[in-house]
């Protein structure tokens, strides 16, 4: 039976999830189009924006996955709950360590000075992204497996 909790940690992590698909598949897309003070100036925002709300998002993600596998410590689908914790904390970590960084150089970004070199760092940025979101869905079939069983 899938209780209020299960709910809540549900849409927090697809919201969560869908934000970063989002960028990736939409946002970031439209972003190439822009003339280059146009896109510069719109990815700082965003790198602003998402920089201050997302550790919190996540780390709240975090707190609710481990909640839910400690309510369920005795249940089948704890392994999947631990998978989809271990997967949460590597993305945490792995965000931590490559793409904070460039997203902290992002939001300082001066539109006038978006040369080739902050181009290809926002690449990079994106392709990390998206293996980012990857593991994130990974983490959330894990979690709905686990609640499944």
């Amino acid at each position: 039976m899938i209780t209020f909790f299960e709910i809540a940690i549900t849409i927090c992590l697809g919201l969560l999830i869908g934000t970063e698909f989002a960028v990736s598949a939409f946002i970031n897309p439209i972003l190439r189009k822009l003339d280059t003070m146009t896109q510069a100036s719109a990815i700082r925002l965003f790198a602003q924006k998402l920089g201050f709300v997302m550790p919190f998002w996540y780390g709240a993600s975090l707190l609710l996955l481990v909640g839910d596998t400690i309510v369920r410590r005795e249940e089948r689908g704890l392994w999947l709950l631990g998978i989809a914790s271990v997967i949460w904390v590597a993305v945490i970590v792995l965000t931590l360590l490559f793409l904070v960084p460039i997203n902290n150089r992002m939001a300082r970004l001066n539109p006038a000075e978006f040369v080739a070199e902050q181009q290809r760092e926002h690449a990079k940025w994106d392709r990390l992204h998206r293996v980012r979101v990857g593991a994130l869905v990974a983490a959330l079939c894990c979690f709905l497996l686990a609640v499944r069983l």
